[in-house]
């Protein structure tokens, strides 16, 4: 039969439906559309977490069968920056990847999405917000709150009879008078490691500044000086302290052999952060550690600081055709609870996030979240210098410890460097 359609303002007419296309108009659901396959791909620096990193990206897997997580990681000895680069350069660009923020957020930015209306930022402490901050925008989530220092073995100060903890120049070398007269190796030095001296030991004198942006913002205006300077003078007598009473060969010691020596009882101490926790405790599960500042004078309330900071974030590629499941991944991790038990159990981070409760860390963070609890605290300066300078400081300081460079033609090179390398 035919269906009038007299109610409509048309004179034609259609032809009915069969009773096949009637049951099948009825009786058919339209099906979703399948999730399209998305690999992701993070290009990370942290080789402290890398494996549980990559766990963690299993877990993702399991509650999102459509995506595949490859994490990849170049740190430790490895240059990053110079790896990052290259990836980009090969047409090999990361979806996720790390950066410092500050000078390098700049220097980055056309890559960087915008992260601003992210639900975590909500949750970020103030000053963790601050290195990715440019024009109100957000373009980082930060890894996690560090500090570094001279991690100190409580057990071997004590055998070397050291009961006043020392916070100045003149206290650490009388500290290291006796632990070297108790036949114990004051300082597991890794100098074979550019970023040991050019990135966390340099920092020290640029920290010590009366005002360290406005210094850094004078050497790149011509009006600073790093030769002369009073707190660079005064870095080079720490410095030789730590060559002078450092274990053997310290331009061939690398970062693991450096945890290593500390966490086996060959040395005392050791310049490094919180990072190396996990490291630490698998050579050594029971030792007995804490935290101890790095003076280069005599000042007790000045130099009883520790440097603490962000040491990188989390950025997205926003070029990336997979940015937005890159931005439900990284929510995802500060949000989940599988993801804070990873964050907090796993890579032992100090979180920046007020949502993420921060316990069971181990002696070197509880020192790091007393110092800060107490403002006693240094920045981190090092993502403000110009692009590639710290690579130049490590080689010239390891050159210093060589004795292929006098004081002045080390001081003098620094600056040098730095004037090079300035926009």
């Amino acid at each position: 039969m035919l269906l009038s359609l007299s109610a409509c303002s048309t004179t034609t007419e259609a032809p009915a439906k069969t009773e096949a296309d009637q049951a099948n108009s009825s009786t058919t659901p339209a099906q979703p559309a399948e999730k399209e396959n998305i690999t992701l791909s993070i290009f990370q620096f942290k080789v402290e977490i890398a494996e549980d990193l990559e766990q963690l990206a299993k877990e993702y897997e399991k509650e999102n069968p459509n995506v595949k997580v490859n994490v990849q990681t170049v740190g430790g000895g490895a240059d990053y920056g110079a790896a990052l680069k290259a990836q980009f350069a090969s047409g090999n660009e990361p979806d996720i990847f790390n950066n410092g923020g500050f000078a390098e957020a700049q220097t980055w930015l056309n890559k960087l999405e915008d992260l601003s209306d992210q639900p975590w930022v909500s949750h970020v402490y103030p000053s963790a917000k601050v290195p990715m901050t440019i024009d109100g925008k957000i373009y980082g989530q930060p890894l996690n709150l560090e500090g570094y220092g001279f991690i100190y073995n409580k057990d071997l100060f004590a055998k070397a009879g050291i009961t006043n903890l020392p916070k100045t120049l003149d206290e650490l070398e009388a500290a290291a008078k006796k632990l070297n007269d108790a036949g114990i190796t004051p300082f597991s030095v890794g100098y074979g490691e550019w970023w040991v001296l050019g990135i966390h030991l340099l920092n020290i004198p640029f920290a010590q500044q009366p005002n360290p942006d406005e210094f850094i913002q004078g050497l790149n205006s011509g009006t600073a000086k790093i030769p002369g300077n009073e707190k660079f003078e005064e870095f080079m007598n720490l410095f030789d302290l730590t060559i002078k009473y450092g274990n053997k060969n310290p331009l061939t010691t690398d970062y693991n052999t450096q945890v290593t020596q500390f966490a086996s009882g060959q040395t005392a101490m050791m310049q490094q952060g919180n990072w190396t926790t996990n490291m630490i405790l698998e050579i050594n599960p029971n030792i007995n550690m804490g935290f101890l500042p790095i003076p280069i004078n005599n000042d007790a309330e000045a130099m009883d600081k520790l440097p603490v900071g962000v040491p990188n974030n989390w950025v997205v590629n926003k070029n990336s055709p997979n940015k937005e499941e890159a931005k439900k991944f990284l929510n995802w991790m500060v949000s989940s609870d599988v993801g804070k038990s990873y964050i907090v159990q796993k890579f032992k981070f100090i979180p920046a996030f007020d949502n993420i409760e921060a316990t069971g860390l181990g002696a070197l963070a509880d020192d790091i979240i007393k110092y800060s609890n107490e403002n006693k605290t240094l920045s981190w300066n090092w993502f403000k210098y110009p692009d590639g300078v710290i690579n130049e400081f490590g080689s010239i300081m390891q050159a210093y410890v060589g004795g292929q460079k006098s004081k002045d033609q080390f001081l003098n090179d620094l600056q040098t460097a730095w004037d090079n390398l300035k926009k």
